[in-house]
């Protein structure tokens, strides 16, 4: 199975990367800026799979 590591998977384009290689069946590392409010609204389905 293929990885790939995305910087910014919270944000657009890196959520929509994300979905679009998962579905290609790779394996995908996220990373997120720390900051005082966290959102993962845009990747909330795709967490701890």
């Amino acid at each position: 199975m293929p990885k790939a590591l995305i910087t910014g998977i919270t944000g657009q384009d890196g959520s929509y990367l994300a979905e679009a290689l998962l579905q290609k069946g790779y394996e995908v590392v996220g990373m997120v800026r720390r900051s005082s409010t966290v959102n993962y609204e845009r990747i909330a389905q795709y967490r701890d799979l």
